[in-house]
């Protein structure tokens, strides 16, 4: 059996999702609770690109094996799914 999880596009954005988390969560455990700026900083703004690609991951994996494997797919998409979730969880919270 050769499953779709083990192609990059099925992997890869749950991998970067984890990683974008990691990153959030020592940030906040280093320096503390963010205060409010008026200026977004870098930070922000490679979040937001970050969104960005990570939607296309994965609409380009939809694409790719929705219609050849749906029912591995959707399983893979849901997981997709939570992983950025997770991500976005700290910046909704603090409402970065």
């Amino acid at each position: 059996m050769n499953s779709i999880i083990k192609h990059p596009s099925a992997w890869l954005p749950i991998v970067i999702s984890l990683l974008v988390l990691a990153t959030i969560l020592i940030t906040i455990t280093v320096s503390g609770p963010p205060s409010p700026q008026p200026d977004e900083g870098v930070g922000a703004h490679l979040f937001q690109i970050w969104l960005a690609l990570e939607v296309l991951m994965i609409a380009f994996f939809a694409i790719q094996w929705l219609p050849k494997k749906p029912e591995e797919a959707v399983l893979v998409l849901v997981i997709q799914i939570v992983a950025v979730l997770a991500a976005c969880a700290p910046v909704f919270y603090f409402h970065l």
